[in-house]
């Protein structure tokens, strides 16, 4: 079991004492330069494990509203060209920049998360084909966290042509990749939700029995709600 923060959340020093990895948030929104990247990783235990997110270039529209997080703004040529995995040299230069800080971090994993607004199309199911089987995969697995309204045949067609692992939050729905979970649980009913023992206990059962699940707490609460998940693996 693999129980960790969707972001640092608390301070670093404090982190690596409570969990045992991190889900990188920095790098969807701007990624930071390789001096931070290198310093995250040297001030970490050897065995401190890395997942990141990709930079929100490769999977959000720029119309989307994450993009005002940015301290360089997109050039106006990069509006309309960006997001739902088009292989314009914007999006495939900010995948290059994905996996450089991938490796800095020497992380297990990246993440692809998508927006709701990205549908399951055929334009947009065959830009994600195109994408995944033509760009330089990391070093570790790729993950895909399609969210909306997406049939799970074609989710798990998808994972399964592409090799891709199937994130979900839990508490909403269930991943076609069991024997690779990854979990992020967002909050049942929304970011200020603290779960609930039975949600915790539930949760649990889930994964019991699981290969090395990978559960990542991704609400506002959730430094509270992951401490109390791990007290319940103890106690079980």
């Amino acid at each position: 079991m693999r129980v960790g923060l969707c972001g640092w959340t608390i301070a670093q020093s404090a982190y690596v004492r409570r969990f045992p990895l991190v889900e990188v948030q920095h790098t969807f929104y701007e990624p930071p330069t390789d001096a931070m990247l290198a310093r995250w990783r040297a001030q970490v235990p050897a065995e401190f494990e890395f997942t990141i997110k990709a930079w929100q270039v490769v999977t959000h529209e720029s119309s989307s509203p994450t993009y005002r997080r940015m301290k360089q703004p997109l050039p106006d040529e990069a509006h309309g060209q960006v997001g739902a995995f088009r292989t314009t040299p914007h999006v495939l230069a900010a995948w290059r920049r994905t996996l450089e800080c991938a490796r800095i971090l020497e992380a297990s994993a990246v993440l692809l998360q998508c927006p709701k607004s990205f549908r399951p199309t055929a334009a947009n199911v065959d830009r994600l084909r195109t994408f995944v089987a033509e760009v330089e995969r990391p070093a570790g697995r790729l993950l895909w966290e399609p969210r909306g309204d997406w049939p799970r045949s074609l989710v798990a067609e998808l994972c399964t042509e592409l090799g891709l692992v199937h994130v979900v939050d839990p508490m909403q729905t269930e991943t076609v990749t069991p024997e690779q979970t990854y979990y992020r649980l967002h909050g049942t009913t929304g970011a200020r939700h603290v779960h609930t023992d039975d949600e915790l206990r539930r949760l649990h059962d889930l994964v019991d029995g699981r290969p090395t699940p990978y559960v990542m707490f991704n609400n506002i609460p959730r430094t509270g709600d992951a401490e109390r998940f791990l007290a319940l693996l103890r106690d079980r």
